[in-house]
Formats: structure tokens, sequence, C-alpha cells
């Protein structure tokens, strides 16, 4: 796919009309496209906006895109920010358009998005044995000079399966031997000689090509600096093993990947040991949550917290609700639950209360339980809060709060809306 075309995939979304299908935006605004209504620069609070409402800061979203930019570039590493967190094309070009390799994606779906808005590099971090998928991917690969995708591979099983069904390819795929992050943790080959036994099947096909290794230090277990710095010295000593074995003829760079959004100051200090080697190393972090960041589990877990002077990461995103009940003193219910915000690592976080305009801290109100629609909030005697009133609620873990929105209004920090960010999940 060319720029062009990716350009016009772009600009198409733009031309999507706005009607039932996206929740919290204005009801008057049906029939409209997305443009036009961004045209309009509402406001999310006196624009039409229906609660429960998404939103993401611009101003933290720009932030959080220049941060992690400069970080990756301060370090020498390459940056394919992982795209399952938000799922969203337009985000996915800026942070290209900052300064990222790629796209890091989890399943052939998600390919298929970025593929349809132009992604022309691709980090798949899973491996992949669909038969069906594969030959797309070959297809692609066949069909565009331009596209570059690199594969986990995990197991020789993996290898001839993937090797069945890439038969008559004419480009082979580029493949990682994924290192397991230890006993117990998630996919990978568990020992170094596996990991031999992986690329020997791999060399024996005409349709994949090793091109490095890779993994994941969030799955170390029992995380720590200690074992994640450690696991992160048999990632590199494993594809220093390789290259001295000579497993990387015929490559232009060697591709070492890892990088979550907890560890990777642990990954950028090991990354700056890797020896020389034959050839140049594509040393590629994969950090998605950065993009919106949040109001918990990444909150505490972001490494800037250790290296502060390294800058900080501000959580981008606020749900919008309204108080629909006041039973008692201490209690309230407003109009978002489960299918509005995320749950899975922690409750949202009650933050602030709007009324006739003006904006004030949720003094003596803290969210207990999510039903379906709603949430159950406890308020202490300080609370001054009444049926009507907003809530803006902080969120934790994005992964799971963009996956619940299809169209999210981008406001600035007045309120006005700039933007309208589309998902596809």
């Amino acid at each position: 796919m060319t720029a062009d075309t990716a350009a016009e995939s772009l600009t198409r979304l733009a031309a999507e009309r706005v009607d039932h299908r996206f929740k919290g935006l204005p009801p008057d605004a049906d029939g409209l496209t997305v443009a036009e209504l961004a045209g309009q620069r509402r406001n999310l609070f006196t624009g039409g906006f229906a609660t429960p409402v998404l939103a993401l800061s611009a101003e933290r979203l720009e932030h959080n895109l220049k941060l992690m930019e400069t970080y990756a570039a301060r370090h020498g590493l390459a940056f394919a920010p992982h795209g399952k967190t938000s799922m969203a094309p337009q985000l996915f070009q800026r942070q290209i358009e900052h300064g990222a390799w790629g796209i890091t994606l989890a399943v052939p779906h998600q390919v298929r998005v970025a593929r349809a808005f132009g992604t022309r590099r691709v980090f798949l971090a899973n491996e992949l044995v669909d038969a069906a998928a594969l030959r797309w991917i070959s297809a692609e690969l066949d069909a565009d000079p331009d596209f570059e995708l690199v594969c986990y591979v995990d197991s020789v099983r993996g290898v001839e399966l993937m090797d069945t069904a890439l038969r008559g390819a004419t480009r082979p795929v580029d493949v990682v031997v994924e290192l397991a992050a230890g006993e117990g943790a998630r996919t990978g080959v568990r020992t170094e000689a596996e990991c031999a036994a992986v690329a020997d099947a791999v060399a024996a096909t005409r349709t994949l090509r090793l091109v490095g290794v890779a993994g994941y230090e969030g799955e170390v277990p029992k995380a720590d600096t200690e074992r994640v710095t450690a696991w992160l010295r048999r990632l590199v000593a494993l594809a220093a093993d390789f290259d001295q074995a000579g497993r990387f003829a015929g490559l232009d760079e060697i591709v070492v990947s890892a990088g979550g959004s907890a560890w990777f100051d642990a990954v950028a200090e090991v990354f700056a040991e890797i020896p020389e080697l034959s050839l140049p190393v594509l040393k590629l972090l994969r950090s998605g949550a950065y993009v919106s960041h949040d109001d918990g589990h990444y909150r505490k877990l972001t490494p800037f917290n250790r290296v502060p002077e390294e800058g900080a990461l501000e959580p981008a995103f606020r749900l919008w609700t309204q108080v629909v009940s006041r039973p008692s003193a201490e209690q309230a219910f407003v109009n978002a639950g489960k299918r509005d915000a995320a749950y899975d690592l922690d409750l949202p976080f009650a933050q602030v209360i709007r009324r006739d305009g003006a904006e004030r801290p949720a003094t003596g109100v803290s969210v207990t339980a999510l039903s379906d629609q709603h949430a159950w909030l406890a308020t202490t005697p300080e609370a001054d809060l009444e049926v009507g009133d907003w809530v803006g609620l902080g969120l934790s873990h994005p992964c799971t709060s963009f996956d619940k929105w299809q169209l999210i209004p981008v406001a600035e920090a007045d309120g006005t809306v700039v933007d309208y960010v589309r998902t596809f999940f």
C-alpha cells in the first residue's frame, strides 16, 4: 500500500457518518460526518454529548507521544509500540510520525486492520500457526515489496505448520525465536538448547527466515529489576550465540526485541550492553500502554517512577458519567459500568465533579463496585454530590479501556473536542 493510499484510508474514517453505533456522541449529530462534527469544535460539557462518554486529553496524548519518541531516541532504541492497546489506526499513524519503526500486534485480525490503513512494518508478537492467516500474510508480502513483517516462533512443531501453510510463497516470512521469560511463564522456548533446535528447524525451510530473537520480560516470574535484567541478558546472549554460529548470514541487521510498559528502563540498560555482532542490531522496544497511560496499574508500574529525570507519562483518559441516584448520604450511583469502564485490574477512580460549569475534586467519593451499566459510589460526609452532577472517572489499564468505545472524542483542556479516534476491536 502506498503512502497516498494509506492517507486515503485514514481520510475515509473522517467521512464516516455519526449515528447510533457511537455511544456518548451528541444525538443531534446523527448524519454528520466525523470530519463535520470535529469541525464544529463542540464542547464536551455543553455541546450535547450524552453521558457516559469517554474522552482523551489532546494535550496529554501529544505529551506521551513526544516523551516516548524522545526516550527511544535517547537510548538508541527502535520503537514498535504495541497496537493492541488502542487498535486505532489514527494513533498508529501518530506513533509512526513520532518516530516509531512500526507497530507491534498480537493476532492476525489486528494485522489486517493495520494493513488496511497502510502500516508498513509489523512485529507480530505471537507464534502464528493458523494456515488461513499465514496465506493471507504471504499474499500481502508478495503483493507489496515495502511491507515488512516479523513473527515469533517458539516450537519446532510451529515451524513445521508455518512451513506447510506457506509453501509456494514468493517471499519468506521473517521470524524471531521467542525466549520464554522463565519456567511457568507464558509462551516461548524454555531453554537455549531448544531455541537452537527451533532455529535449526527454521533454517531447514525455504518459507521462513530467522532474523533475530525476542521475548517479553513482563512475564518474568516474581519480576523485579534483578530478575528482569538477568533474563534480558539471557536474551542478548542468545542473539550473540546465534550470530557466532552463523545463523544470521545474509541479513542486513539482527533483530533483538523486548519491552512492555513496566520494564522498558531495564530493556534500555541491557540493550545498551549488546556487544558488537557481525551485523547492525535493531534494538526494538515494544511498549504500548504509554499512548494513553492510566490512573492505576501503569501509573504505579511505569519505569519513569524509577527514572524521574527521564520525564513522566500523563494519564490521558477520563470517563465522564452522571449521578442518576443518591439513595442515601453514604451512597450514589452513576450511569457507567462494566460496559463502559476497564475493571480487570482496578476499579475506576472518582477524580472530579462538575456542576453548573464548575469543576472540583471528588473529595469523599470512591467507586466500590461496577454493575453492567452502573458504578457504585461510596460517599463520606464531606462529599458534595447531587443527582445530575457529572463525575469524571480515571481508569486503570488502557488495553481494556479503548476496546469498549468505537469513537472517542479528543478534547482540549477547556473541553473543546478537536478530533475523534476510531477503534477496531
